[in-house]
């Protein structure tokens, strides 16, 4: 057990390598799969494709279709804003000299997600016309702090919520390697980047997984299917987190303000 909290720590940590980019990559990959293909099946709409939303928005503007107009722009700032989110987290953690810089939004992502999943459990038990004006801005939410996160951890060389990118590359890459490199043309050989192709293969075949899992899980169980994509990602973010806790003394902290706040409100 302490070997698994210890790459759990280091998963999470300040200092990455590319080995654990790639873990976390493939594992958050797989969680906006998930998102995306269990979050069409309610609300009609893949939540990460903000290209989409642009197109929407354009259309709807030309078209004079206030609705489509206002869901799209909603998508886009929630975007924006989940990934201004985690900017301020992670800039907020280093200037504290926490450790905890990318395991912050990881948890907040985590908890959304339990929210995700309550609004969606009530939401199927009583039908509201709110459903959709509810769940996209807070998936949109959802993408943008995961996408910024993992962008942050790798230094913009991953990205798991979309993968017109990943794909791009990897027809790149395998272009690369079968491209016939001549005998008589000496110094200018073209070889494909196998690690690369190995990271962008294993990125989009995780997302795939992921889509099966949501598509099929919230078909069968419904927004129960979430808690365990939710469960993963507390337990890769908690360890991080009480590390940072127990160094900087963070509880005794939070229980003398919670002290100072309940005499000051007469609590006490």
């Amino acid at each position: 057990m302490p070997h698994v909290l210890r790459h759990l720590l280091l998963l999470t940590g300040q200092h990455r390598t590319p080995r654990m980019n790639w873990l976390l990559g493939a594992l958050l990959a797989f969680n906006a799969g998930a998102i995306n293909a269990g979050g069409f099946l309610i609300v009609h709409m893949y939540t990460s494709h903000m290209t989409g939303f642009v197109a929407m928005f354009v259309d709807s503007l030309v078209m004079g279709q206030m609705t489509l107009l206002l869901a799209a722009v909603g998508a886009l700032l929630f975007f924006i804003c989940g990934a201004a989110t985690t900017g301020l987290l992670v800039h907020g953690a280093r200037r504290q000299q926490l450790r905890s810089e990318y395991a912050l939004p990881l948890a907040l992502e985590a908890l959304l997600m339990l929210v995700f999943g309550l609004i969606g459990g009530l939401i199927a038990q009583r039908p509201t016309p709110f459903a959709i004006p509810l769940i996209v801005p807070l998936l949109a939410y959802i993408m943008g702090l995961q996408n910024a996160l993992m962008s942050k951890a790798s230094s913009s060389l991953i990205r798991t919520t979309h993968m017109t990118g990943v794909i791009t590359d990897l027809g790149m890459e395998l272009g690369k390697m079968l491209y016939w490199n001549r005998a008589t043309v000496p110094g200018r050989r073209v070889q494909a980047n196998r690690s690369k192709l190995q990271l962008l293969g294993s990125l989009l075949g995780m997302f795939v997984l992921g889509g099966l899992y949501g598509a099929t899980g919230f078909k069968l169980l419904g927004f129960i299917t979430i808690v365990p994509l939710a469960l993963i990602l507390l337990l890769l973010s908690l360890p991080t987190l009480l590390d940072d806790a127990r160094k900087h003394r963070l509880m005794p902290r939070l229980w003398l303000w919670l002290r100072l706040q309940r005499r000051r409100t007469g609590l006490d």
